[in-house]
């Protein structure tokens, strides 16, 4: 679907986030893409957009027209070095990208980037659902205060080696066995336990509980909301869930709840190729 090489693009979309940028730049063959991040630096402006394509041998000539979605897109201006820039609504962004990446018509996207946004997604257009604060922002934050790293990757890794339980009180602990569809070890309080009295925990298992809060909260109310809209996809991008703890997790809550959540690869590309499927193909 993506091309490695840098053949002369036809179109590219910007999407610029709270904590990261996503390009994708249509190839000139008209049928591949490819796409790249770099940190989110400052507020959108000509030369940010100067910077973000120059990371992929692009300037603005090379392309035919830019779209712009995420935060602050209305300062940037009508056109960059002659070459127009159309604003697209995240909100139709994140649908359209979510269900292109999935490859299905219709879907609750969830978004899980610094925070996020949960979407109804269809052929007719996509709507925002709910959302919360609970997101890759979360994890870098308390990974700060509790185990020192604001580092992702290295979350990601101590939590795949670490125990959520050493910190988390279980169904099976709190109840004496199952409840509904959820087995005992489900957790029945995230850091129940330290607020009981004090444990012994490595950096892996204060990781790994982490994770397992942040995941839970963003799959419970995906699944949650999907149901509510009558959905019967679950889909979940944006760059947090390029973290393999954090699909592990979404995969066992998923499993308890009886549904399917699907993370596609690049799912971090998601905002920005619904923004240049959206010009491409109103």
């Amino acid at each position: 679907m993506h091309a490695a090489d840098q053949a002369a693009t036809r179109g590219v979309a910007i999407d610029f986030g709270a904590s990261n940028t996503d390009v994708v730049a249509r190839n000139a063959d008209g049928t591949t893409w490819r796409h790249w991040t770099l940190p989110s630096v400052g507020q959108p402006d000509a030369a940010r957009v100067r910077t973000v394509l120059a990371a992929g041998g692009l300037t603005p000539v090379d392309v035919a027209w830019m779209a712009i979605t995420g935060g602050n897109r209305q300062l940037l201006p009508a056109e960059i070095d002659g070459r127009p820039l159309h604003r697209v609504d995240e909100v139709q962004a994140i649908g359209r990208g979510g269900l292109a990446l999935a490859g299905v018509e219709s879907a609750l996207v969830t978004s899980a980037g610094s925070g996020t946004a949960v979407v109804a997604a269809t052929h007719e257009g996509s709507r925002h659902v709910t959302g919360t604060g609970v997101g890759g922002g979360t994890l870098v934050g308390l990974g700060r205060l509790m185990i020192g790293t604001v580092d992702p990757r290295e979350i990601d890794a101590l939590a795949l080696c670490g125990k959520d339980t050493t910190h988390n009180l279980t169904i099976g602990e709190v109840l004496g066995g199952a409840i509904g569809s959820l087995p005992p070890e489900t957790t029945a309080v995230n850091f129940g336990r330290v607020a009981r009295h004090e444990v012994e925990a490595s950096r892996e298992d204060t990781a790994a509980a982490l994770v397992n809060m942040v995941g839970q909260v963003i799959a419970v109310i995906s699944i949650n909301a999907a149901r509510a809209e009558q959905l019967a996809n679950v889909v979940i991008v944006g760059h947090l869930a390029d973290l393999a703890s954090i699909r592990r997790t979404l995969g066992l809550v998923a499993k308890f709840y009886g549904a399917t959540i699907q993370t596609p690869l690049e799912g971090g590309a998601a905002s920005a190729l619904g923004a240049l499927l959206t010009i491409e193909q109103p």
